[in-house]
């Protein structure tokens, strides 16, 4: 008596840790299945970015990184074709096992269903029934007879359902294992095409590659000029926030604090109460900040990095450039105050907007939307993104500051 509690509980357990594995392999099942169609959305955005660059003739450095871009896109997207064919073969062996016990199941279920129906076909008649319970020795005897009867008639009722809830099983389960055969297919189907396609263009990255190496002082030329021209926004950038936070100390009657005098510490803002609840419900924010463009796609990442064709060649990137389709608008990520506007050679207008002891700031613009000492609301239009000078793209250079510290863009924007 004392095991009945044990095996109650065992069963429980084994119930729910079913359903839990069952809930976990359909989360992984969608979770591919969204990275999947996330892919092949890249894929599509940037062959039309693509596309549309091949009509500017941009640069074969500027092609080759597009290349590399859609080759580790269409790899990724491989990757997760396989994983899905994998876990659909486990799928279909699990069904196809599945199967086989419930066919088992309902010969033993008929088998003995026909033995029942046979022994009461034997004693039908109603005055065997009425033998049966005449025969009783006591009042007693009759009654048990009686409610066996019953147990016998409601057993066999069971018995009946129980065939016909496992024959409907088996339909569904092979309808499901069809199904996943029938996906399978496609998805190794898909998957040789996108091989295919990757093939290809690793062909056309070989050629663009074997152009640049026959002029390579030529490119490495171009790069340098590039990255000495990036340093000087940068550093342009950096002085307005540097007048941007002596601002702040002056309005307040704040004097910078001796230890960063004598140590040379980064300065910071002086914050009022309202621009320090700001910049908590900033930091609150961080990982799920809307993007600064409705659509968009990462052209290149914040920090260091080596060229994807010349790896001797290393870069560094302040913020993170988001290449767009032309006319798209910059949108504010975040609440906040326009803090400077500025005009800067070779970066088209800058506009940083302040959040507290934070900052973004929205550089290569046009056609500007905004001013100076305007409260903007996040997702509001900034301005045009105008056309990137060195490779003819559309490109918006995004940064984040805490006070005049640079930050990852990437910790603080979803998903980017």
């Amino acid at each position: 008596m004392q095991l009945k509690p044990f095996f109650k509980y065992t069963l429980f357990f084994g119930l729910f840790l079913s359903a839990t594995l069952a809930f976990a392999q359909t989360d992984k099942q969608a979770e591919l299945e969204r990275q999947r169609r996330a892919l092949m959305s890249q894929i599509e955005e940037l062959s039309k970015l693509r596309q549309n660059n091949k009509q500017k003739e941009v640069n074969v450095l500027s092609q080759v990184e597009d290349l590399d871009s859609k080759i580790k896109t269409r790899q990724n997207l491989i990757r997760v074709l396989n994983s899905q064919a994998n876990f659909l073969t486990q799928k279909i062996n699990e069904n196809i096992n599945k199967i086989s016990e419930l066919r088992d199941e309902l010969k033993r279920l008929k088998e003995d269903y026909a033995a029942m129906v046979q022994k009461s076909y034997k004693s039908k008649s109603s005055q065997s029934r009425i033998m049966f319970l005449l025969s009783s020795e006591s009042f007693l005897q009759a009654y048990k007879r009686v409610q066996y009867m019953k147990q016998y008639s409601n057993y066999r009722k069971k018995q009946g359902d129980q065939i016909k809830e496992r024959t409907a099983l088996l339909q569904e389960t092979n309808a499901r294992l069809i199904d996943q055969k029938e996906q399978k297919q496609q998805l190794i189907a898909q998957n040789k095409k996108e091989q295919a396609k990757l093939e290809e263009e690793k062909k056309q990255q070989d050629a663009l590659i074997a152009t640049i190496r026959e002029k390579e002082s030529t490119y490495v030329a171009q790069i340098n000029k590039k990255q000495a021209e990036a340093n000087r926004i940068d550093r342009e950038i950096d002085r307005l926030i540097r007048e941007a936070i002596a601002a702040s100390k002056k309005e307040s009657g704040a004097t910078a604090p001796e230890r960063e005098i004598k140590k040379g510490a980064m300065p910071t803002f002086a914050l009022t109460p309202a621009a320090k609840a700001l910049a908590s419900d900033f930091a609150s924010n961080k990982g799920r900040m809307d993007w600064p463009v409705e659509r968009g796609r990462v052209y290149k990442k914040f920090g260091t990095s080596r060229h994807p064709t010349l790896p001797n060649i290393t870069t560094y990137n302040s913020g993170i450039e988001i290449e767009t389709a032309p006319g798209s608008v910059a949108r504010a990520a975040f609440k906040g105050t326009v803090q400077q506007i500025q005009l800067i050679r070779g970066g088209g207008y800058t506009i940083l907007i302040r959040h507290g002891n934070y900052l973004t700031v929205y550089q290569n613009l046009k056609n500007l939307k905004v001013k100076v000492n305007d409260q903007v609301n996040t997702k509001q239009a900034l301005g045009e993104i105008a056309e990137n000078s060195f490779n003819g793209k559309t490109i918006l250079k995004f940064l984040v500051y805490k006070d005049s510290e640079r930050l990852n863009p990437a910790d603080w924007v979803y998903n980017m």
